[in-house]
Order: structure tokens, then C-alpha cells, then sequence
């Protein structure tokens, strides 16, 4: 099996790129990180990364003001000098241009804290609780230029309960997030999901059945 090589774009802390990580670290997972690189020198998941051995980079999108292509032709550059196949991106902090976008169509993966089409842009949680509504989740969806309408790849569903309050129903959400978005990234890679006509495509039943997460724990 020839593994899929993957870039990792993330600002922070990077729990999402700690679950990638690990999945990618069983040899039996159709994907390897082969970089981690961040817009911020100080992210915490760089130094995460490099224990692990992963090649790390920064780019620090500052020093380019406002333009944003000439930052993005930089990211473009150390991605391709790595081998990179797909990009994940987790917690990047960044909008991307449809250069980018575009560059990258079909390869370039996002994890989102809603069920999309609900709840684009930020404070999903605190929107989700003041519509009243009774599930909420995360969605790992390929990027477009358009911020967070991309096509779905896969989705996990948690409850929401009585005394919910946005960091409790974000803390539930994010366990999922760790699940969620290492399985997106298995199916793409190894070729049982794929892009096509805009929307995404499964090999078969069971691939499907796969893109769908359930945790009915409070």
C-alpha cells in the first residue's frame, strides 16, 4: 500500500492534528503526516509534531500584510517540496483564496464544529443552544473558496442536554472532532470517498455507513 502523504495546516494548540497523527501512526492507515506547518511560530502543536518526528515548517503570514497570495504561493511551495498528496487543515486560523482553494481542489480537507450547512463562521455552540436545537456536532467537509459550504465528507451527531452550556456542548463536540476527522481522512485516502460533480462519492455501502458518526452520551 502506498500511503498518502498529508500536510497539516494548523495556528494553536492542534488537538485535531494530535488525532491525526495518531491514526497515521499505525502503519495500516492509508495516510502519513509527512508536514505540519503553522502561520504562527508559537503554535503549540509544532513542538507536538517534531516529538513525533514529523517535519514541521512556519510561514508566518505577517511579514506578507495584505497579500494573501504571495503567503499562500509560500505554503503552496514548502506543500509540493514535501510530496504532499492532501492537506488537512486544523485550527488555521486563516481564510484561503480561491488560488489556494483551487490549487488544491478535491485535496484539501476542513473540520468544521457544526453540522453543516447549520451554523457557518464562529460561535457554532453558543448559536446551536440559543436556536434550542436537540443534536449538534462537527462535519470534515472539502474546502471551496466559499467559507465552510464545501462538499460533506463526514459528519458525527452528539446530543444536547438539559444545562448545556457552550463549553460543555464544545467539549462533547470535540471528542467527536478526534474521531471524526482521522476516519475522513482514511476514507479520501484510500480512495473509499472521493469529489465528484461537487458533491462526494463512496465506493460502496459500507464506506457510506463510515462518513456517519453517532454518540448518544450525554
Amino acid at each position: 500500500m502506498t500511503r498518502k502523504r498529508v500536510g497539516v495546516l494548523m495556528s494553536g494548540r492542534g488537538s485535531n492534528m494530535e488525532a491525526l497523527l495518531a491514526a497515521a501512526s499505525d502503519p495500516a492507515f492509508p495516510a502519513e503526516i509527512a508536514l505540519v506547518m503553522s502561520n504562527n511560530a508559537d503554535a503549540g502543536g509544532l513542538a507536538t509534531a517534531a516529538r513525533q518526528g514529523v517535519t514541521t515548517a512556519v510561514v508566518d503570514h505577517r511579514p506578507y500584510g495584505k497579500d494573501r497570495e504571495s503567503f499562500e504561493r509560500a505554503l503552496d511551495a514548502r506543500m509540493r517540496d514535501a510530496g504532499v498528496d492532501l492537506v488537512c487543515l486544523a485550527g488555521f486560523m486563516r481564510v484561503l483564496t480561491p488560488v489556494f482553494v483551487g490549487a488544491w481542489d478535491g485535496r484539501l480537507l476542513n473540520i468544521h464544529p457544526s453540522l453543516l450547512p447549520a451554523y457557518t463562521g464562529l460561535h457554532t455552540h453558543e448559536r446551536a443552544l440559543n436556536d434550542g436545537v436537540r443534536v449538534h456536532g462537527c462535519t470534515v467537509h472539502f474546502v471551496t473558496p466559499v467559507l465552510d459550504v464545501g462538499p460533506i465528507i463526514a459528519q458525527a451527531v452528539v446530543p444536547v442536554v438539559s444545562g448545556d452550556d457552550p463549553d460543555a456542548l464544545a467539549a462533547r463536540v470535540l471528542r467527536q472532532e478526534h474521531q471524526l476527522y482521522p476516519r475522513a481522512l482514511e476514507l479520501i485516502a484510500s480512495g473509499a470517498a472521493w469529489l465528484e460533480n461537487g458533491r462526494v462519492a463512496y465506493r460502496d455501502a459500507a464506506a457510506a455507513a463510515r462518513a456517519t458518526l453517532f454518540d448518544p452520551t450525554p
